[in-house]
Order: C-alpha cells, then sequence, then structure tokens
C-alpha cells in the first residue's frame, strides 16, 4: 500500500490518499475542505472525519462507487400516486441539504437530479453555490426549456460536472434513427468541458449510440419501467430486465452508471447491492435514491452495506 501525504501550501491543509490495487481511497482529515479548482488535480481534500468510499476515474472524475440519486426527492415513487406525494411533501429542500451533508460524510462524493424538478434543481443551485462539496451529475431534458442546448447552458451555470439525457429521449431518437440530433446534443454538451453520457430504458438504444462512438458514458437501468414492456399504461417491473441489463453494461466499453438497481424498492438491499456490484465492470458505479422518509439511516447503511461488499471496513458514521 502507497500512503501519499499531500499538502496545499497556500492554506497549509494536509489530506492522505491510499492507493491500494489501483483504486483509490480518500481519508477525510478533520479540518479540511474541498477547494474546487486549486491544487494538483490528482490530489482530493476532503471534509469531516470518516474515509469515502472506494473510487473510480469516471471519465476523468473522481466518483464513489455508490451515487446518490434523487427520485424520492422529487416524488418519482415508481410505486402509486400517494407514495409520490408522500415522498415530495416530505423531502423539503432542507431535507434534500440535509440528506446530501449525510451522504458526504458518510461516504459518498457524488448526487444525481434531474434538471427540471423545481424544488430539487433550486436546492441543487443553492447547495453547490454555498460551497457543497458534492459533484452533481445532471439528468438534463428540456420540458421547461426552449431547446436541449438551453438546458445544457443552465446546468453548466448551476456546476454539474458531467451530464446525460434523459431516457425517455434518447429512446425516442432512437425509435426514429435521428443521428443528427443526438450528436447535435452530445456535441454541444462536451464544447462546455465535461463528460456526457446517455439514457435507454430500451438496451438496444444503448447500442445505438454506442455504435455511434459520441458519449463519454451510459446510464443503464436495471428495469424498464415499463417504457419498452407496458405500453397500456402503468408500470411493470420484470426481472429478467436485470439480466439483460447487466449483461449491456458488461459488453459496453464506456464507463456505465447502474440505477434502478432495486427496483424503486422492490428489491432487498443486500441482494440488490450485491448482485450490482458483482455484475457491472469495475468501473463502473451505482447510483441508488435514498428514501429517509421509510428510514432515518438508510444513507448510512447503504454506504455501509457498500464499504462492505467491496471488502472495506468502514464504520458507519454517525448521525448528526
Amino acid at each position: 500500500m502507497t500512503i501519499i501525504i499531500a499538502r496545499q501550501e497556500q492554506y497549509g491543509q494536509f489530506c492522505l490518499i491510499f492507493c491500494p490495487a489501483g483504486i483509490v481511497y480518500w481519508v477525510n482529515v478533520p479540518g479540511t475542505a474541498v477547494l474546487p479548482g486549486r491544487g494538483d488535480n490528482n490530489i482530493h481534500i476532503c471534509e469531516g472525519k470518516e474515509m469515502l468510499l472506494p473510487t473510480v476515474d469516471f471519465c476523468g472524475l473522481r466518483l464513489t462507487r455508490l451515487l446518490l440519486g434523487a427520485n424520492p426527492f422529487g416524488g418519482f415513487s415508481h410505486q402509486n400516486s400517494a407514495r409520490d406525494e408522500a415522498m415530495r411533501s416530505w423531502h423539503t429542500p432542507e431535507r434534500i441539504l440535509e440528506t446530501w451533508d449525510r451522504a458526504w460524510k458518510a461516504g459518498i462524493n457524488t448526487f444525481v437530479t434531474n434538471n427540471e424538478t423545481k424544488h430539487v434543481i433550486e436546492t441543487t443551485e443553492k447547495y453547490l453555490s454555498g460551497g457543497g462539496p458534492m459533484q452533481w451529475i445532471a439528468q438534463v431534458s428540456y420540458r421547461t426549456y426552449d431547446s436541449m442546448e438551453q438546458s445544457i447552458d443552465r446546468a453548466a451555470a448551476i456546476g454539474c460536472r458531467a451530464l446525460y439525457f434523459h431516457g425517455g429521449l434518447v429512446d425516442e431518437l432512437f425509435s426514429r434513427r435521428d443521428v443528427n440530433c443526438i450528436r447535435r446534443w452530445v456535441e454541444y454538451g462536451k464544447r462546455k468541458g465535461f463528460p456526457v453520457g446517455v439514457a435507454a430504458h430500451n438496451l438496444q438504444a444503448h447500442e445505438w449510440v454506442n455504435d455511434l462512438q459520441i458519449v463519454d458514458f451510459h446510464a443503464v437501468p436495471f428495469f424498464n419501467c415499463g417504457s419498452v414492456h407496458h405500453r397500456s399504461g402503468g408500470e411493470r417491473f420484470q426481472l429478467e430486465d436485470v439480466f439483460q441489463a447487466t449483461a449491456l453494461i458488461r459488453a459496453l466499453p464506456r464507463p456505465c452508471i447502474a440505477y434502478k438497481i432495486l427496483g424503486a424498492g422492490r428489491i432487498d438491499p443486500f441482494m440488490g447491492f450485491d448482485y450490482a456490484l458483482r455484475n457491472i465492470k469495475a468501473g463502473d458505479v451505482i447510483n441508488v435514491g435514498m428514501n429517509r422518509l421509510d428510514n432515518d439511516r438508510m444513507v448510512e447503511e447503504n454506504v455501509a452495506l457498500t464499504a462492505r461488499l467491496l471488502g472495506v471496513e468502514q464504520e458507519p458514521a454517525t448521525t448528526p
């Protein structure tokens, strides 16, 4: 094991970075802080007392293997309308900020949200403008914007570190094989200087985009949620989707974000995390929404579970 002691001279701050087997572990040192845009890009200075989860180089970004999703924040339960409303009502901006703070302290360094749920994107902007240390990956659409380009501009201005296009939009482009549109969106995003990817519910859409060789990464759902299987309304989760999705993820040469790994709460967490981490590539990550309305310790427990499955000895963070 190599131990690197790094110091930022102008701030007099130290951190330790452990690098066993080519995997970077961030060790947080009390009193240090993230300083965006300063210092050596290979040195990650963190805040708190707990060790972050193992990280991977994801298109030039250093991401923890577990990301924090945001469907619960916006009330997208993929279960029923009553649960949607309960999630929306409970997840006030204050509780969203608290969840991000607890995720950071527990060992997660990146969160994912869409760019159009009003209270969520406003909270994202508040968090990042206030110096929040976690990285934001944006899922972008343009229902509330005049164009995808305008949507990308806004996500970049708020501070996203990477973005990917909403799966429903990519499914639609694939259905009509609109190469010009997907290429235009990707090229515009890349001109902003960050990695650009696609989500898609139809696995063939991912294969189509991969053949174009234009994106940096893919966001692949374990379940189609009915977008392919069940066009008459409602949602249907089918277990065979999971095995097809993981086969695709392993076949794609670019890194992937695996999401809906628990089937929107339908799968036991240990079973779902264990299967996902054993069946995606070593450089891939999982994105999981965490609904503290159900269990206030969910963030810390999910981090501890991920650490255990990855073979990392880590004590669960203390609830603030």
